[in-house]
């Protein structure tokens, strides 16, 4: 039999891209500061798509009213975590791919958020 030569080189290449990844920083989360000025530097949906994703602990705290660590906003975090990838296609399916205005952010990030966190039981004054 014949030694996999191939074979051998192809999983090494392979495991050592994996182990380059691991040692790589992972990106900072983005800075709201990044969409300040947005008609001259528009943002991609997805960069606030993701922003949004990181509020998912403030939007459960405010949603749930109880304080931060009680079972009812792990619970909260855990549903809205869930759900991620289906409000991604949501908001991917009914927003352009560029963030180009205040009002536009405004529109995908309550979007998100409320598809993340639903707060329709919610009464207010």
């Amino acid at each position: 039999m014949k030694f996999p030569i191939v074979t051998v080189a192809m999983v090494s290449v392979a495991l050592v891209y994996v182990f380059w990844g691991q040692t790589q920083e992972s990106s900072d989360p983005t800075d709201p500061a990044r969409f300040a000025n947005l008609q001259t530097s528009p943002a991609k949906s997805s960069e606030v798509v993701d922003w949004a994703i990181t509020q998912i602990p403030a939007l459960c705290a405010q949603a749930v009213g109880e304080p931060a660590g009680s079972d009812a906003i792990q619970d909260c975090e855990k549903r809205a975590q869930s759900r991620t990838s289906t409000c991604r296609r949501a908001v991917y399916d009914n927003f352009p791919d560029r963030v180009t205005s205040e009002a536009m952010f405004r529109d995908v990030s309550i979007s998100m958020m409320n598809c993340l966190v639903p707060q329709g039981s919610i009464v207010r004054p």
